[in-house]
């Protein structure tokens, strides 16, 4: 799967985690605090975070006293959130598109555009059906998306930025489906710079009613930034979608 392997190498390397994560911890953990304010879950509710990577999200749900669970194609990134398991708290390397535990899970969560990486519709529809398929009836998920529209407004084609001595040149596009990002690292521990090419799916408020609906969920709320804004198809950053499983 030549297509794929974009990702599957990207997410295990130590410098896609410090570009993306290592600066905003304090950001997420507030993102959380606030989206569980808003949820209202009962106490030791059933929680799945898909793509969870190293399991940053996972550990601040289960510090609030829920069952976390963390699945993520990345062996490096589970292998890494495995020193965090405790009773509450347990980590499995899993594919999205695959079946996972059935009619289990209270809430599922999909953070930080943790989705359309894949190279077709039809793999994109596995993924929700097997997030649908874990989560009981009346069960919420909630995935944190891009949205398309403010993104192509906002497209910022060339950028440079060292982190922690590393440089990272950053190279941005963008066709009808795909946006994509080719990212050049450089560090001294490297022989030669390292290349790899992101690739997501441009899917819309629309794209994902549709995907979510044919799997029975049904679209609750949507908002446009982490602040929990009104979602405005011009205006927000992001695309954050909370649906109901209806049976």
């Amino acid at each position: 799967m030549a297509e794929t392997s974009w990702y599957k190498n990207w997410f295990n390397s130590p410098f896609y985690h410090k570009l993306y994560f290592e600066r905003d911890e304090k950001e997420a953990e507030a993102f959380i605090k606030r989206l569980i304010s808003y949820l209202h879950p009962a106490p030791g509710s059933r929680m799945l975070d898909v793509a969870c990577g190293k399991g940053r999200h996972s550990k601040t749900l289960a510090s609030l006293g829920f069952a976390v669970t963390g699945i993520d194609i990345s062996v490096d990134s589970i292998a890494y959130a495995k020193q965090f398991e405790k009773d509450n708290l347990d980590f499995y390397v899993h594919d999205m598109r695959l079946p996972f535990w059935g009619n289990y899970f209270q809430y599922a969560f999909n953070f930080f555009t943790s989705f359309g990486y894949f190279k077709t519709r039809r793999e994109h529809d596995d993924a929700i059906r097997t997030i649908a398929k874990s989560l009981k009836r009346d069960a919420v998920f909630v995935i944190d998306y891009l949205n398309t529209h403010f993104a192509e407004d906002h497209l910022v084609y060339s950028e440079s930025r060292e982190i922690s001595g590393t440089q990272y040149d950053i190279h941005r596009w963008d066709d009808e489906t795909h946006f994509y990002k080719k990212i050049t690292v450089r560090d001294n521990s490297l022989n030669s710079p390292l290349e790899y090419t992101e690739k997501v799916a441009k899917f819309s408020l629309g794209d994902f009613t549709d995907m979510l609906s044919y799997q029975g969920l049904q679209v609750q709320e949507v908002f446009g930034d982490y602040q929990f804004s009104p979602y405005d198809v011009r205006a927000t950053p992001r695309l954050i979608i909370i649906a109901k499983k209806q049976y």
